[in-house]
């Protein structure tokens, strides 16, 4: 009885747990939604409230009025997506590649992997500011995609070759004894079960670069390539003073892509990687 108790307990103390955690995590997105749709009279109040009390969207007509933000969500748009497509491309037969080649070179590949995630992206600007300038890819979003698929390849290798590592080489094996070589094998067996860490590593990759600040900074100069995220900072006067209400109502608006693909992919992330991989 008295084990049953403290089970129970505990039980209910994780739960509690996770409720204060899903609080810290959704205040921060709840309490944009509010601002966004607040009034200035609300936002200068002293007494601040979580619902407003005289809803408006004047904010967000301001923001569209002020800035160019479907030109920029565009952008955005196509810098992720691409960068996502081709990280995905590029990081998977790579991954194969480490996963079923355990050596001293796949050893250090994967050390590679771990400490290029350690570099500051200020200590890698200015070379590779260089290295596009070379190229005349500087002001351009084919440069910026490129400079966001290096950034994210290591990490998309390592998640891959995690999957790859999990899926059963017996279903390899028994493909090759049927006489599929190695590229069939790896298109039709392989990177079917490899799905949902393909889906995990291309959303990764897509966040990433979404709302990726820092490059896209330095390397777009022209208004009209500019990024969601550079052009966000526009709100801000010259003295640092923000302009609150059009900063939350295009800063909630950025965040609703993201929210959309997860929701929509999230059945193939944390669906099984080996449904219907048994032979019959």
């Amino acid at each position: 009885m008295t084990t049953l108790r403290t089970s129970r307990s505990g039980r209910a103390g994780q739960y509690v747990a996770l409720l204060c955690y899903l609080v810290f995590l959704a205040f921060p997105f709840l309490w944009l939604i509010s601002t966004a749709f607040k009034p200035p009279r609300e936002l200068g109040s002293l007494h601040p409230t979580w619902i407003p009390n005289d809803p408006t969207l004047d904010n967000f007509r301001q923001a569209f009025d002020e800035q160019p933000l479907l030109q920029a969500a565009g952008n955005s748009l196509i810098a992720a997506l691409s960068a996502a497509l081709i990280a995905v491309v590029i990081a998977t037969p790579m991954a194969y590649a480490m996963a079923r080649n355990r050596n001293r070179l796949s050893a250090a590949a994967t050390g590679w992997v771990v400490v290029s995630q350690a570099f500051p992206f200020v200590l890698v600007i200015i070379p590779l500011f260089l290295i596009l300038k070379n190229l005349h890819l500087i002001n351009t979003l084919f440069g910026l995609i490129m400079l966001y698929v290096v950034w994210s390849l290591p990490f998309a290798l390592w998640m891959l070759v995690g999957y790859v590592r999990a899926v059963p080489r017996e279903l390899e094996e028994a493909a090759s004894v049927d006489g599929a070589g190695k590229l069939r094998t790896l298109v039709s067996v392989t990177a079917p079960l490899l799905a949902p860490g393909i889906v995990a590593t291309a959303l990764f990759a897509f966040i990433t670069a979404w709302n990726e600040f820092f490059f896209a900074l330095v390397l777009l100069k022209t208004p009209e390539k500019q990024t969601l995220p550079v052009v966000l900072t526009h709100f801000l006067g010259a003295e640092g003073v923000a302009d609150l209400g059009p900063l939350a109502a295009a800063a909630f608006l950025a965040t609703i892509p993201s929210l959309v693909i997860f929701a929509i992919i999230q059945k193939r992330i944390t669906g099984g990687m080996l449904t219907g991989a048994v032979k019959s």
